[in-house]
């Protein structure tokens, strides 16, 4: 019977079926062979509901898909142009900086190359740079924001943490203070290698005008007060992550519907069910997954697995480096929601065996998940460039991969150096 059973989920799966009924089968058939109440899956379901953290996920979600909808791309491009254009390869650093900000804003970054590359791959080129680099550029910043607040894939990793309680204890604003510095470090060696291949003057600056900074403030007035209010609440003390997804998205309504009128009343409940279907899906998979997990850790699977790779790997930085090459290669294949409800309840229980920090492993997941959106053949911005800018993927493959070895080494000071993800943790 159970063999009888394992072989249709093989089959389902090569077949094409959804991820989450096959989790499920999996864990059905988990607790029917160790003879458990299959109820046990309706209450990890009910469990995942009853986190009040959870609350954030939806509205968070709900106002990216408010500002991805409206001008907010147009805006932040042209205040970061006002600001950082002037500086040699400015409009690189502007690429770089606009790209994280408006992925970590919208959480999604096939949504960050389709509004942003239509407005950077043109002005890159008429600025001077190559086609190829400018190709890579818009290709590979669309998942650079996955380490900035309020990243969705930030907020599920601690949820799904959280929930496992293994390790050092933890909040979400750990993970937010967390995943700064990385960023920074990643912005500033891609700037650092931009401006070394381009040295020499070859690109034209942009002079700087005050006139030009004024109006791009002006013009993103109601939307510059977002960060601060949702930073300033959290780290203030003033409401809690959950509160602050609430007042995030009542602030974005107000902004784009009353405040720019770039959205109409009668669009906002369109807008709501397309980004609660995402949402919907997660939740879904988050919920089997968990009751799987719950099955996993009766069998103590994670257990066993960290005593069998203790046999071949006994340092920390042994376990990190086997643990980079594992998710760059699962990072171009599943997508990052799925990696995180699947991967992390197996990897956290290892990971703390090696006495790493919950925060820092989260961090390095999402870095090597950022990556692993443009690791070829199969990473997803590859084929969402492909489509947006009718370009071969071959042609993508050669472009993305300097940007690809510049974060790669980013990826290995990241995964090295704790502290750099630590600081604030004592």
């Amino acid at each position: 019977m159970i063999y009888a059973g394992i072989l249709l989920l093989v089959v389902m799966a090569i077949a094409g079926a959804p991820l989450f009924s096959i989790l499920m089968g999996a864990a059905m058939l988990g607790f029917y062979s160790a003879e458990i109440e299959l109820s046990i899956i309706a209450v990890e379901l009910y469990r995942i509901v009853d986190t009040p953290l959870l609350v954030a996920l939806p509205l968070f979600t709900f106002s990216g898909y408010l500002l991805s909808e409206a001008n907010t791309s147009t805006r932040l491009v042209n205040l970061m142009q006002g600001l950082f254009g002037s500086l040699p390869s400015g409009l690189a650093v502007v690429g770089f900086v606009a790209c994280a900000i408006f992925t970590a804003l919208t959480g999604a970054s096939g949504v960050t190359i389709v509004a942003l590359g239509a407005l950077l791959l043109p002005a890159l080129r008429e600025s001077g740079f190559s086609e190829k680099y400018s190709l890579g550029l818009v290709t590979t910043s669309g998942s650079l924001g996955l380490l900035l607040v309020p990243s969705v894939p930030l907020i599920l990793y601690g949820v799904v943490a959280q929930q496992l309680d293994v390790g050092e204890p933890f909040t979400i604003a750990d993970l937010f203070i967390a995943g700064i510095a990385p960023l920074c470090l990643m912005l500033g060696l891609l700037t650092a290698w931009t401006l070394w291949r381009h040295r020499g003057g070859v690109i034209p600056k942009t002079p700087f005008a005050w006139s030009r900074v004024w109006q791009a403030v002006k013009d993103a007035r109601w939307e510059l007060p977002l960060p601060f209010i949702v930073l300033g609440g959290v780290f203030g003390g003033v409401f809690a992550i959950s509160e602050a997804a609430a007042v995030t998205a009542s602030y974005v309504i107000l902004a784009e519907v009353f405040l720019y009128r770039e959205i109409s009343l009668r669009r906002l409940p369109g807008i709501m069910v397309e980004s609660m279907v995402m949402v919907g899906g997660i939740l879904l998979i988050l919920g089997i997954a968990l009751a799987f997990t719950n099955f996993l850790v009766d069998a103590e699977i994670p257990q066993q697995l960290f005593e069998f790779m203790q046999e071949y790997i006994e340092s920390p930085l042994g376990f990190l480096l086997f643990l980079n090459i594992l998710l760059l290669a699962l990072g171009a294949i599943l997508d990052i929601f799925s990696a995180i409800v699947i991967l992390v309840p197996l990897l956290l229980p290892v990971a703390a065996g090696y006495g790493i920090h919950p925060v820092h492993l989260g961090i390095v997941f999402l870095a090597n998940m950022q990556i692993g959106y443009f690791t070829p053949p199969v990473g997803m911005n590859l084929f969402i460039a492909s489509s947006r800018f009718k370009k071969p993927l071959l042609e993508l493959y050669a472009a993305a991969w300097p940007f690809m070895v510049v974060l790669l080494v980013a990826l290995l000071i990241i995964t090295y150096v704790p502290a750099l993800s630590l600081w604030h943790i004592e």
